[in-house]
């Protein structure tokens, strides 16, 4: 058995433990991730009550430049998987908070993938989010309030995924100190 005891499997129990008592940078910053992400999957809950026609409307601060209804009713919203893209968005967003949250404290000394895909997911989602955000602009001449909250969201949790990232990075390549100090 191993002197570091995150470098094995716990049991369930523990593994709860471990998780929920854990007082360390890397699981604070996961868990800001999963609140950020439950934020953006909020975001996509309102709106896909509108893509499904359980509302009429999505309500939005009478500001100008914002039309939630027209920007999230478009021909491009339902363009893929015969679906409104609130619901993919819904999905993608708990792709990434089970990302998050897989896992015991040493996640990336013991299970390197994990963070990696974590990094790579957000990565992907910042770029998603910053491309429809310009799409709104350009294709509507105007924003879904609701779809600009959940893209800072995703913006301002991509950055917290990356320190545990380049940890398990250094633990896959064997450079540098991988315990993330």
């Amino acid at each position: 058995m191993t002197s570091e005891p995150f470098l094995t499997t716990p049991d369930p129990a523990q593994l709860s433990e471990q998780i929920r008592s854990a007082s360390d940078d890397f699981t604070a910053r996961r868990r800001r991730v999963v609140c950020l992400s439950l934020t953006s999957a909020a975001c996509m809950g309102v709106i896909a009550l509108y893509q499904i026609g359980a509302t009429r409307h999505i309500p939005e601060p009478p500001l100008p430049g914002l039309d939630a209804d027209a920007v999230d009713a478009s021909g491009e919203a339902y363009a893929r998987l015969l679906v409104g893209d609130a619901f993919l968005g819904f999905v993608s967003y708990g792709l990434t908070m089970l990302l998050a949250g897989m896992g015991g404290p040493g996640r990336h000394l013991s299970h390197p993938w994990i963070p990696l895909a974590l990094a790579v997911k957000g990565g992907a989602d910042a770029l998603q989010a910053a491309k429809l955000t310009v799409d709104q602009w350009t294709k509507h001449r105007a924003f879904c309030s609701w779809c600009l909250a959940a893209a800072t969201a995703t913006f301002v949790a991509f950055p917290a995924m990356l320190p545990e990232a380049a940890a398990a990075l250094r633990r896959v390549t064997g450079s540098g100190d991988p315990s993330g100090r």
